[in-house]
């Protein structure tokens, strides 16, 4: 199992610290206090250190943090700065910019730990056009608002967004032009309508990445659960993924799962046998007192 990190040389992103429950970060000029349940020790630095720092700090709904909700919040601010700004991420590998903004349920447009993954992505798929000497097909599922889909753009992907938020592709779509991209084909539906619909097809994909949801909503009111839709999803996500020269990407943010159960299911989901390359890890953050907060699990396949 591996444990990556952003790079240190991605200057417009930091953590600064975390504890108590709280993340302290730096995104671009701003300061920004978060809720982060999975900061059970104490704060490095004092509390009268992070309200000089802070610029703004979200204040949870009565029932953030239950099972399955995440009530919406207020952002309180302490220093004057904008409602949105920009960022800008990557220079020698895939490079682009990323809208941010403050949204009433914590969110801010990217998720920081995710930059591991869109380097993998940006390689595998650099190495899939130089094997194959022909664009590759890169589907991107609750992909948000498009970290990993302007990273396989960059790298000359024909690339699928999908997600079932019309606002939150909207925003991806603001990304990519502010990025210098184009190209990217935008979709809002429901990512097992799609994927059960692209298999009827016939359709192949030579990269898949899902950043799934524990819970869900499609456009028309689908439901999703992770429990119980993850395996008929990674079934789906099988027989599209081309069977040579293809990765996927597989992203779990809910607590209830490890990596050893998530490259479980892919591989079962996927017919692979024991020696199949792949590979299972957590993506972290390190704070400034080198303290390491993993975030998410991340399963990679590569063929």
């Amino acid at each position: 199992m591996t444990l990556e990190f952003p790079s240190p040389s991605w200057q417009d992103y930091e953590l600064v610290d975390c504890g108590e429950g709280e993340k302290l970060e730096r995104f671009g000029d701003f300061f920004l206090a978060r809720p982060e349940p999975k900061a059970l020790w104490k704060k490095a630095l004092g509390q009268g250190e992070w309200d000089k720092l802070t610029h703004t700090r979200f204040a949870p709904g009565a029932g953030f943090g239950k099972a399955g909700k995440e009530d919406s919040g207020t952002w309180d601010r302490l220093r004057k700065m904008p409602d949105q700004w920009w960022i800008r991420y990557g220079q020698d590998g895939p490079a682009f910019r990323l809208r941010l903004g403050l949204t009433s349920f914590k969110h801010v447009g990217v998720f920081p730990e995710q930059a591991p993954n869109w380097e993998y992505i940006w390689r595998s798929t650099r190495e899939i056009r130089e094997k194959q000497e022909r664009i590759p097909k890169v589907l991107n599922l609750f992909a948000y608002t498009g970290g990993a889909s302007l990273a396989a753009r960059c790298a000359g992907a024909d690339v699928t967004h999908l997600d079932s938020v019309r606002q939150v592709v909207t925003w991806a779509h603001e990304n990519q032009d502010r990025s210098g991209l184009q190209d990217i084909r935008w979709v809002v539906e429901d990512a097992m309508k799609f994927v059960r619909r692209e298999v009827r097809r016939g359709n192949t994909y030579q990269g898949i990445i899902l950043d799934p949801p524990a819970y869900g909503h499609g456009p028309d009111g689908e439901k999703w659960k992770l429990d119980e839709c993850l395996y008929e999803m990674m079934e789906g996500v099988g027989a599209l993924l081309a069977e040579k020269d293809s990765f996927l990407v597989l992203n779990l943010y809910s607590n209830g799962f490890s990596a050893a159960l998530g490259e479980t299911v892919v591989r079962e989901a996927l017919r692979l046998g024991a020696r199949a390359p792949v590979q299972s890890g957590e993506l972290a953050l390190r704070d400034r007192s080198g303290r390491v907060l993993p975030l998410s699990i991340v399963v990679r396949l590569s063929r």
